[in-house]
């Protein structure tokens, strides 16, 4: 048998339903199975599948080996612009997926953690070793990883708090006529497209705000700070008010968008769509008090290359209007 172990960072959720968003190494019924056959606790106890959990609580799951294999250390690259005792924070790169899933055995972040440092918290077991919080896989930008179990619980309780303060820039479709705002509804699991989420009635409180930075032609560029940890939170909330990120093809950013104009601004559109070929999402910096010294902590890495290019032939475009 292999396990997982998972610290708990929501409450009043069902077990099943919360580690069928979780792990995605497994089906949602073999979840559940496991659960019936109690292979799976609850701070140390047996719990049925309809058990709500609490925010932090320790869930333990017990698999059967050939579930899930063990994590093998890899030279990937990514950027460390922190390290100490008990913290490291790095830049993730885009095309990196954070951890072992269905499908992406190898050649993710935490293979390269475990290839390029020797501690890391175990909290989480053998799949996801330091991994407090996570990025999409093609969202770039920071991410603080846990070095011991002490710090891993330290920062992991300060985002259940929302103290923990997170910013992103992003590039979306259209004119954001307001200049600050909130975005605040409920994410749920897409029930035809079970790897993606929507709003709607019945799912776990989001919220989400924003700031416009620049203003161009037919697009936006936003400053973006999640009060909230839902799976694709801010994708999924500015496609839902009409200004999905720019080439984000999983929730309307994408080609079929940039069809939607003249055929001259479409094109042009359709270009810049290639140059970048991921969403222009970036995880700009993070805020949190440090485990150790109680201070709070600020790190901030520059906009990535694909996103800025972008930018400035925006800017440049507009300049040439006025």
């Amino acid at each position: 048998m292999r396990k997982i172990n998972i610290l708990s960072n929501v409450s009043n959720v069902r077990i099943d339903k919360f580690l069928a968003e979780e792990i995605n190494i497994i089906s949602r019924s073999k979840i559940k199975e496991s659960i019936i056959l109690k292979n799976v606790k609850v701070n140390g106890k047996n719990v049925k599948p309809s058990f709500k959990i609490s925010s932090g609580e320790i869930i333990n799951i017990d698999l059967p080996s050939g579930e899930t294999s063990l994590l093998k250390p890899e030279k990937i690259n990514f950027q460390v612009i922190h390290e100490d005792n008990d913290i490291i924070v790095v830049n993730k790169p885009s095309n990196l997926v954070v951890h072992p899933g269905s499908g992406n055995k190898s050649g993710t972040l935490v293979n390269g953690l475990v290839y390029h440092f020797k501690k890391l918290s175990k909290i989480n077991g053998q799949i996801r070793p330091g991994i407090v919080h996570r990025l999409d896989k093609n969202t770039t930008g920071i991410m603080i990883i846990a070095k011991n179990d002490f710090s891993h619980q330290f920062i992991s309780h300060q985002f259940e708090k929302r103290t923990v303060s997170k910013k992103y820039v992003a590039l979306v479709w259209g004119l954001v006529k307001e200049d600050f705002g909130k975005i605040e509804t409920s994410i749920i699991r897409d029930n035809k497209k079970r790897t993606l989420f929507k709003t709607g009635k019945n799912g776990r409180a989001a919220l989400t705000e924003f700031k416009v930075l620049d203003r161009f032609e037919n697009l936006t560029f936003l400053e973006l700070k999640p009060k909230t940890g839902r799976t694709h939170q801010i994708r999924v909330h500015m496609s839902s008010i009409g200004h999905p990120i720019f080439a984000d093809v999983d929730y309307g950013g994408g080609i079929k968008k940039a069809k939607e104009f003249q055929p001259k601004i479409s094109n042009y559109l359709i270009k810049l769509l290639k140059e970048i070929n991921r969403q222009a999402l970036h995880a700009v910096s993070i805020s949190f008090i440090h485990p150790k010294t109680k201070m709070r902590e600020l790190f901030s890495v520059p906009i990535p290359y694909d996103i800025s290019k972008i930018i400035s032939k925006l800017r440049l475009e507009n300049e040439s209007f006025e």
